[in-house]
């Protein structure tokens, strides 16, 4: 079993910058990719940005040069750098992972984690 811990969320203007972290813990489980989803009241869960181990990554188009996905495989971590924010990226992010990035980018990961709010003000 996985379990996956977010951080980082809060409250930014326009134009600002926020950082989430996810580190994943557990025994006995293969992650190879991890990613992002974030869900706005009234709309569906969707993708932002997916990473695997060996670092071939996916955006979303509403995001492409704002953030950046990375993470830590030591750690099991992975981090969205969000830069340039702007009200339309307000929602609750959700960390995922699975083995393959094909489920991440699907949204059938095997793993979830809680979520984590992001306000973006004008």
């Amino acid at each position: 079993q996985v379990h996956l811990v977010e951080s980082g969320g809060g409250l930014a203007q326009a134009g600002g910058s926020l950082r989430l972290s996810c580190a994943a813990s557990g025994s006995g489980f293969s992650i190879n990719a991890m990613g992002w989803y974030r869900q706005a009241p009234g709309k569906q869960r969707e993708l932002v940005a997916a990473i695997t181990s060996g670092g071939t990554t996916n955006y979303a188009d509403s995001v492409k040069g704002r953030f950046t996905i990375s993470r830590d495989n030591a750690k099991n971590t992975v981090y969205l750098q969000m830069n340039s924010l702007k009200p339309e990226d307000t929602a609750v992010y959700y960390c995922t992972a699975s083995t393959f990035l094909r489920d991440v980018v699907a949204g059938t990961s095997d793993y979830w984690g809680q979520g984590t709010q992001v306000t973006v003000s004008s």
